[in-house]
C-alpha cells in the first residue's frame, strides 16, 4: 500500500477507474486496455541532448581561466626575476632561462587542462548507498518510513525493508489495539525495536477499525462499513484529520467527489499544512473533472511536504496525462519513482504507458520489464509480458496477425 491508505499494490478487478489500483485509485491505463494491438509506427529517434552544448561551453569556459592563469603565473614570474637580478646585463641571459623554463612548465600545465577538458574521463554518477531496516515491534503492525507504506510486520513482530538511504528518516508504526506512535531514525540507523502501548481510546480503535476495512474493501457495501467506522470516530472525536482524510479516500472510492472535499476541509481545520490532505484533495478535483484546481492541489501538497510527496507527483503526471503531456508526466513519473524506493511496482507500468503514447518503446520496455522484476506474480504481469512481446515484435518490423 502507497502513503498509507490501501494494502499491496496490485490490481483489483472492479469496473470503477478509481478501484482498480487500490493503493493509488487509478487504472491500469492506456496500454493494458490495449494490451494486443497494430501499431504503424515501429519507434522515434532520440531526442536531442540539451547538456550537450552547455558541457561543451563549460569546457571552453575552463580552458580559458587555465590559459589567462598561465599569462598572469609567467607575468608574476618574470617580474619576480627582473627585481631580484643584481647582475646587470651579464644576468639577462640567465633570468630568461629561468622565464623560459617556467613558461615552458605552465604551458604543459595549460596543455594537460585543455586535453583533460577534450578528453574526459568517465564520470561515475554520484550513488546514495542503500541498505536494508530491520524493525521489531507488535505482530502484524503496518509501518511508514516517511508516510510512505514499507510492509507490515509479521508474526514475531518483525519486518525488513530494503532500499533504505542512510539519512535521517521518520518511522510511523500502527498496531491494531495500541496506540500509533512516530519517531525519527537517527541518520545510519540499520535496526531499531518500538515498543506501543496499549490504547483504550475509542475514536483511535474505531479509526484503526475503519482503516483496516477501508484496505480489504473490494466492493461498495464493504465500502460503507468502513464509512460507518470513520463516522463513528469522528463522532467521538470531531477535530480528527486523519479519520476525516481517510473518509475523503473511501468516499473517491465511492464516487461522492463533493463529500469527499468537504471531509478535506475538515481535515484542514484540525491541521492546516497537510500535504497527504492536498494530495488527496487533488485526486477528487481530478475525478470531479476539475482539472486546474486539481493541479493546484496537487502542487500545493508537493509544497507542503516540501518536495517528497509521491501520491502527488503521481496525481500531476495523470494529469498531464489526460491533457496529452506525455513528457512532463516522465518527469512525475519520475520523481515519484525517485521517492518510493520501488516499493510500489505498478508506477512502473504507468511508467511505460506514458512512453508508449510518446511511441518511446525503447524506454517503454524497460520500465515494464523493471515492473515485472519486482513483481514477476503480480496481477498485471501477464498482460504486460504480452505488451512487451508486441513491442519487440513491432520495433523489429513485424506485424501481429489477428
Amino acid at each position: 500500500m502507497l502513503f498509507g491508505f490501501a494494502a499491496g499494490g496490485e490490481a483489483v478487478a472492479t469496473p470503477r477507474r478509481t478501484k482498480s489500483f487500490r493503493f493509488l485509485g487509478y487504472a491500469p491505463g492506456w496500454a493494458l486496455a490495449q494490451s494486443i494491438r497494430k501499431r504503424s509506427d515501429g519507434g522515434t529517434a532520440p531526442e536531442d541532448d540539451p547538456m550537450v552544448s552547455a558541457g561543451h561551453s563549460h569546457r571552453r569556459t575552463a580552458s580559458g581561466e587555465a590559459e589567462a592563469n598561465v599569462a598572469i603565473t609567467f607575468e608574476t614570474e618574470l617580474r619576480t626575476l627582473k627585481t631580484d637580478n643584481r647582475g646587470g646585463a651579464s644576468a639577462s641571459p640567465f633570468y630568461l632561462a629561468i622565464a623560459g623554463f617556467v613558461l615552458a612548465s605552465l604551458c604543459g600545465s595549460l596543455f594537460e587542462v585543455n586535453a583533460q577538458q577534450r578528453n574526459p574521463a568517465r564520470r561515475v554518477a554520484a550513488v546514495t548507498p542503500v541498505s536494508s531496516l530491520t524493525i521489531t515491534t507488535e505482530p502484524n503492525a503496518i509501518v511508514w518510513i516517511d508516510e510512505i507504506r514499507r510492509g507490515q510486520t509479521d508474526a514475531a513482530g518483525k519486518l525488513e525493508i530494503k532500499k533504505v538511504s542512510p539519512a535521517g528518516h521518520t518511522l510511523r508504526v500502527r498496531a491494531t489495539g495500541f496506540k500509533e506512535t512516530s519517531t525519527r531514525l537517527l541518520p545510519g540507523k540499520r535496526s531499531v525495536s518500538l515498543k506501543l502501548l496499549p490504547t483504550s481510546d475509542q475514536a483511535e480503535l474505531l479509526f484503526q477499525q475503519a482503516e483496516a476495512a477501508r484496505e480489504q474493501a473490494k466492493d461498495d457495501p464493504s465500502r460503507r462499513k468502513a464509512e460507518d467506522f470513520y463516522n463513528e470516530a469522528l463522532k467521538i472525536r470531531p477535530s480528527f484529520p486523519a479519520a476525516h482524510v481517510g473518509l475523503a479516500r473511501i468516499l473517491l472510492d465511492l464516487n461522492e467527489y463533493q463529500k469527499g472535499l468537504g471531509e478535506i476541509d475538515a481535515a484542514r481545520r484540525g491541521r492546516p499544512v497537510y500535504a497527504e490532505a492536498s494530495a488527496v484533495e487533488g485526486r477528487l478535483n481530478r475525478e470531479a473533472a476539475f482539472i486546474e484546481a486539481a493541479i493546484n492541489s496537487f502542487r500545493r501538497s508537493i509544497r507542503e511536504a516540501k518536495g517528497f510527496q509521491p501520491e502527488a507527483h503521481v496525481g500531476l503526471a495523470r494529469v498531464f496525462e489526460d491533457r496529452g503531456q506525455y513528457a512532463e508526466a516522465v518527469v512525475e513519473y519520475r520523481k515519484a519513482l525517485d521517492q518510493l524506493s520501488d516499493s510500489e511496482p505498478v508506477i512502473y507500468q504507468l511508467l511505460g504507458a506514458a512512453y508508449e503514447k510518446q511511441q518511446n518503446y525503447k524506454d517503454a520496455v524497460a520500465a515494464y520489464e523493471t515492473y515485472l522484476q519486482l513483481a514477476p506474480n503480480g496481477s498485471l504481469a501477464p498482460a504486460i509480458r504480452s505488451i512487451i512481446d508486441q513491442l519487440r515484435r513491432d520495433a523489429a518490423g513485424q506485424e501481429i496477425i489477428p
